[in-house]
């Protein structure tokens, strides 16, 4: 399309056609049969997506720092011992939300761009007793994605509840939610999960609800209890109205249809999906002389890629590369971020916008003067393409 430029920053994305037509239809009152049936649906779907058939799902307008806030208000009274798994600057987000409900946090560390060793998260584990572990699966501040079935076996050794921010993964990277013992999941909806922004998303355990449930304190966040919206997710499962909240109606649908569409393409699928196109990207952007935040080959992320700018080209360059039709995001983590910047390739992403941001990146990096070979960018995302 003619003026369309790629959104391909790590949120919000490009949606689907039949998602946006969602947001276009008239608002139907949240106690309307019709929206009772696909808020109800949306709930059931959610566990599917999750991989956790036995979890329950809540659907909350709001953004995906309110889904950090869900998970951790819930299950923490002051006093907890909270362990982060330290991976960049949403991990020191997390941590300051469990502060800020009473909990005593200690950080596992790692250098920028890196993780901690599972072994080191196992002795610290065992060194001390601690109510939860929290795990950014990818930190959408570097590209380094966690290897959640390792740290969640490690929790399972002291009984410890696992949380896994899975803002920049959820519906892209590999999650069995089940059968790797994660207690809490969440994500945003403009994220790979292929909704406008607006939705705070989270599945909880049910060994996550009775902590919840035991509490001796009360929450310290009203518009967060679980307790006020448990009854809400269950009425509207059960294809019953039940209010709280007024519920962001038309993202609830769009929702419900993207939804769809992920467990119609299948989580298999979408899992190979997503890391065929970030190997085809960053293929291509190796071609051309680009490295990578991350320092690591097995730990990129299948859901955002973070390079470094090449030599002489700085920030500027972003906005070349967006007049020529691809939008990407500038650099987050503190210390670093006039070094790199970031593109998301999630949701309903796919061998064409791919190739078209590479071929984006070249024009935009040629005019800001970078010398490479014009092309090599988009053969090298080809060749990569051909051996899947």
């Amino acid at each position: 399309m003619r003026g369309k430029r790629l959104l391909m920053i790590p949120g919000p994305i490009e949606f689907t056609d039949e998602v946006l037509s969602e947001m276009a239809v008239p608002t139907l009152s949240h106690v309307d049969p019709e929206f009772i049936e696909l808020f109800g649906q949306a709930l059931e779907r959610m566990r599917g997506v999750w991989l956790a058939p036995h979890g329950q799902p809540f659907a909350i307008a709001g953004s995906g720092t309110l889904a950090m806030e869900l998970a951790a208000a819930n299950i923490t009274e002051p006093g907890d011992n909270v362990l982060i798994v330290h991976t960049g600057y949403f991990s020191d987000r997390m941590a300051d939300i469990f502060r800020l409900h009473g909990a005593n946090v200690d950080v596992v560390p790692s250098a920028v761009g890196d993780l901690p060793q599972v072994e080191a998260v196992r002795a610290q584990l065992k060194a001390k007793r601690y109510k939860t572990i929290s795990i950014t699966h990818v930190d959408t501040s570097t590209g380094a994605r966690a290897d959640i079935k390792a740290f969640a076996a490690a929790a399972a050794e002291t009984n410890t509840l696992v949380v896994v921010d899975g803002v920049c993964a959820v519906a892209g990277e590999e999650l069995r939610m089940e059968d790797w013992g994660v207690d809490i999941a969440f994500t945003a909806s403009q994220k790979a999960v292929g909704v406008p922004p607006g939705l705070a998303l989270l599945v909880a355990s049910q060994r996550a609800l009775a902590v919840h449930r035991a509490r001796r304190s009360t929450v310290r966040a009203y518009y967060c209890d679980w307790k006020n919206w448990l009854p809400v997710m269950e009425a509207y499962e059960a294809r019953r109205a039940a209010y709280f909240g007024t519920p962001a109606v038309n993202l609830v649908r769009a929702l419900n249809v993207s939804l769809g569409q992920i467990l119609a393409e299948g989580m298999e699928a979408r899992f190979a999906r997503h890391a065929r196109n970030a190997r085809a990207l960053r293929a291509g952007l190796s071609a051309i002389g680009l490295t990578f935040l991350p320092v690591r080959e097995e730990i990129y992320a299948n859901t955002l890629t973070a390079p470094y700018y090449p030599d002489g080209i700085d920030a500027t360059v972003l906005a070349k590369i967006a007049e020529e039709g691809a939008m990407l995001a500038g650099g987050l983590y503190p210390s670093i971020k006039t070094k790199y910047f970031r593109i998301g390739h999630m949701g309903m992403s796919d061998k064409s916008e791919i190739l078209a941001t590479l071929g984006a990146i070249e024009r935009g990096l040629a005019r800001a003067g970078y010398s490479f070979p014009i092309g090599a960018a988009v053969a090298a995302a080809q060749s990569e393409y051909k051996k899947a």
